[in-house]
């Protein structure tokens, strides 16, 4: 019999010959026990070598696609009849009810489609980054990368790393800890996946604030937990509200997210209280509290902990760049072996040759040369902002004073709503976000999230004279 094949070119003729043949028998068009021409013909039929053919059948005949019959020929294997002949497919693979559920949490905007003037949250401004110190790091790193022999490492991180992140850590954010102690992650992201993983079980509760991180929601409801949201005021989280049978509460001391205010420090020992008396662990999440720019900085939870209650969370996505995916946690000592477990099962360990550069970069003093550049950066725009917060922009906004991190928030008055604002603002090329979406389990307060990492004072100018403009034409 002929088969049609088309060979294209002159290259991977055996190739193109094996793909073609094995997708007809695959697809029922050859079907089971139908003989093939012998491989002299086939060689012939399609102006290729004899030895083309012969890799192809070997290689069929290898995967068990055809049967040769000494004396008789080359046939379709037989029991290929099982695979269905031409009917649409069937996606049987299916993922659980509980991922099927989840709400899109990690949503962002499309790369390349943020607006001019965008207050995006969460981002930093790469443009004032200092690449050529971050180059000399790299090019550190890769030598270390290639005196090396491979070999895949310690799942906690390099210790070079580690080292730098309990120094900085013991002086900027009063966090005392050990190198040992330090686990290194991809991002904050990760740091909660690892603690809901060895913390918790399906059907345990979690507190969390509200409104809330929702990719921390995210996680923990895939892990299987029960979220319950517990509402925030001037004060931070209402730790006398807190569920009796939590497991675990998630937290944003230094800066809450989305609201900003801190929690105060009769909060701080009133969950530490709490936590120790139901025996539930805490994750605190310090995304951002790098940057403070009002009063003294109040105890990390971590440093007031004296029962191993708190799993300490940062991240270098917010005080160098997200696309470093590395994070750490200083966890209690009591769940550290746990989480090395389970970092080596989900991925063994981060980047080495990240963690040589990032390690290189702190320990060389141009981490904290760069902390304290940005930070006068971030606190002239901060003050820029909060000036035509209180100033022109004062009849529609009420901006809720953060003392630390990169956004600040301010509520709608007089009715108006995220959506209209939203909408219009970007038709002047202003991105702006809603804050509604952090609600899970109340009604949600009208405002917007102004997001001061990734843009200039110039910029913050240009587009607050315009917003101002947008609330003149919705009144």
């Amino acid at each position: 019999m002929d088969i049609h094949i088309t060979l294209q070119g002159k290259t991977d003729l055996a190739g193109q010959i094996y793909r073609q043949l094995r997708a007809s028998i695959v697809d029922g068009r050859l079907a089971a026990g139908e003989r093939l021409p012998s491989t002299r013909d086939l060689a012939s039929q399609l102006s290729v070598s004899r030895k083309t053919t012969l890799d192809v059948f070997e290689r069929l005949l290898s995967e068990g696609f055809l049967q040769s019959r000494p004396g008789d020929g080359t046939f379709v294997a037989d029991g290929l009849q099982r695979i269905p002949v031409s009917s649409p497919i069937v996606h049987r693979a299916r993922p659980t009810a509980l991922w099927e559920s989840l709400p899109a949490a990690l949503s962002m905007p499309e790369f390349g489609s943020t607006p001019p003037l965008d207050f995006l949250g969460g981002v930093t401004d790469k443009s004032r980054f200092p690449f050529e110190p971050w180059r000399r790091c790299l090019n550190h790193a890769q030598r270390q990368q290639a005196r090396g022999r491979a070999a895949y490492h310690d799942p906690a991180g390099e210790q070079e790393l580690r080292l730098g992140i309990s120094r900085y850590l013991a002086f900027n954010r009063a966090v005392t800890s050990n190198w040992q102690d330090v686990i290194v992650t991809h991002g904050a992201q990760q740091a909660l996946d690892l603690l809901a993983r060895v913390t918790l079980n399906p059907g345990d509760v979690v507190a969390m604030e509200e409104p809330g991180y929702p990719p921390a929601r995210a996680c923990f409801t895939a892990a299987g937990a029960k979220v319950i949201s517990v509402p925030v005021d001037a004060e931070g989280l209402r730790v006398d509200l807190l569920p009796k049978e939590a497991r675990l509460v998630y937290v944003t001391p230094s800066h809450q997210f989305p609201l900003g205010m801190p929690l105060s420090l009769d909060r701080r020992l009133a969950l530490l209280e709490w936590a120790q008396n139901t025996g539930a662990a805490i994750i605190e999440d310090d995304y951002d509290g790098e940057f403070r720019f009002d009063g003294r900085p109040l105890e990390s939870l971590k440093c007031l902990d004296r029962f191993g209650l708190v799993a300490y969370v940062g991240t270098f996505s917010k005080t160098m760049f997200p696309e470093l995916r590395v994070g750490y946690i200083v966890p209690p000592l009591s769940l550290s072996a746990a989480l090395l477990k389970a970092k080596q099962i989900v991925d063994w360990h981060s980047s080495t040759f990240t963690q040589a550069a990032i390690a290189r970069f702190i320990l060389d003093g141009d981490f904290a040369k760069h902390l304290r550049r940005i930070y006068k950066q971030y606190e002239a725009r901060r003050d820029l902002l909060l000036k035509h917060l209180n100033g022109p922009l004062g009849a529609w906004l009420e901006p809720v004073i953060p003392a630390a991190g990169i956004h600040l928030t301010a509520l709608l008055k007089q009715g108006l709503t995220e959506s209209s604002v939203i909408a219009a603002a970007s038709e002047q090329g202003v991105g702006l976000y809603g804050i509604s979406s952090f609600y899970a389990d109340t009604e949600p307060r009208q405002g917007l999230l102004f997001g001061y990492g990734g843009i200039s004072e110039e910029e913050i100018e240009i587009a607050l004279n315009k917003l101002a403009d947008v609330f003149r034409s919705l009144e």
